[in-house]
């Protein structure tokens, strides 16, 4: 034998024969029937059921995500309106203690004026009342004088009234 010719039986030896292939191929059909029919439904049925809790997961996850965004708008809206109706209670703070600062210079301003008037007044009066006081004792000592003077007491009310009201009135005309 030739070379050529080992080679081809030595080939041979790795090639099954006819019927061996087909009682394979029969057994293998066999086998992949019978997995098919018994083991593929289970395979399927585990694989469906996972798959479903994956999706439900997902949308589970996709609901979570939907209500955090939801609950994320709810918050910023709230903290938004939470720092309108702050600025908004400065402001009004703001506008609030103006008033009352203005109100009290107002009131502290009238106070003043009151009490400066009521001064002028007490002032008036004390001046009036020094001026009559002044007027009945310069009469009395007028009188005093001019009974020393005209060597008699002047006795009669009604003549040192009338003297009085003359010397104040002459006083009055050197003011002015």
């Amino acid at each position: 034998m030739t070379l050529a010719e080992e080679e081809v039986n030595g080939i041979a030896l790795f090639i099954p024969e006819l019927y061996d292939i087909v009682w394979s191929l029969i057994i293998l059909v066999v086998i992949a029937l019978f997995f098919y029919k018994f083991f593929m439904p289970k395979f399927n049925a585990i694989f469906d059921e996972r798959a479903a809790k994956i999706e439900g997961n997902i949308v589970k996850a996709e609901q979570a995500r939907k209500d955090a965004d939801a609950a994320k708008a709810k918050y910023e809206a709230q903290l938004n309106t939470a720092r309108v109706e702050a600025s908004k209670i400065r402001d009004d703070a703001r506008a609030e203690a103006s008033h009352i600062i203005a109100d009290a210079r107002s009131r502290a301003e009238s106070d003043a004026a009151q009490i400066t008037a009521n001064a002028q007044r007490a002032i008036e009066s004390q001046q009036r009342q020094a001026m009559v006081s002044l007027k009945g004792e310069v009469g009395t000592l007028a009188a005093a004088l001019a009974g020393k003077i005209l060597g008699a007491k002047l006795d009669d009310a009604d003549v040192q009234t009338s003297m009085l009201d003359r010397m104040i009135a002459d006083l009055d005309g050197a003011k002015k």
